[in-house]
């Protein structure tokens, strides 16, 4: 059996472009409006609590194209990550141990700590009730 920290390159490559393709994705959406479609927002309380989201004037083609692109190349990454051969090499019952070592071997890349170019209103998020005084 495979020695868990002996990872093939292509897998440690494999593991660190899906990091980075996640990190990349995961911006894009943070940036991007809360509506694909252009849509006018909303006001919702009716529900255990308000819902609010303001006026979207949605995703553009290229923004469309560049989230499929990414997510289409996530999947591809995925499936290589963990259907490589390597894992038939792992003692079953040290697989789980051995693809969290890869996990944690490629680090993902920091986040961007620079503002994005044209922030997209967030959301408002719930706030906890305060609890009762006794």
């Amino acid at each position: 059996m495979a020695e868990t920290r002996d990872f093939p390159d292509d897998l440690r490559t494999g593991q660190e472009e899906l990091h980075q393709v996640r990190a990349e994705l995961r911006e894009l959406l943070r940036r991007l409006p809360w509506s694909v479609e252009p849509h006018d927002g909303f006001s919702d309380d009716n529900g255990w609590r308000r819902v609010e989201r303001p006026a979207s004037p949605g995703w553009g083609a290229e923004d469309q194209a560049l989230v499929s692109k990414l997510r289409a190349r996530e999947f591809e990454l995925t499936v290589f990550v963990t259907s490589h051969p390597y894992w038939a090499e792992v003692a079953r019952e040290r697989r789980i141990e051995a693809r969290s070592r890869l996990k944690h071997a490629t680090p993902p890349p920091a986040p961007a700590t620079a503002a994005p170019e044209n922030p997209a209103p967030r959301p408002p998020t719930a706030q906890p009730s305060a609890a009762p005084e006794d």
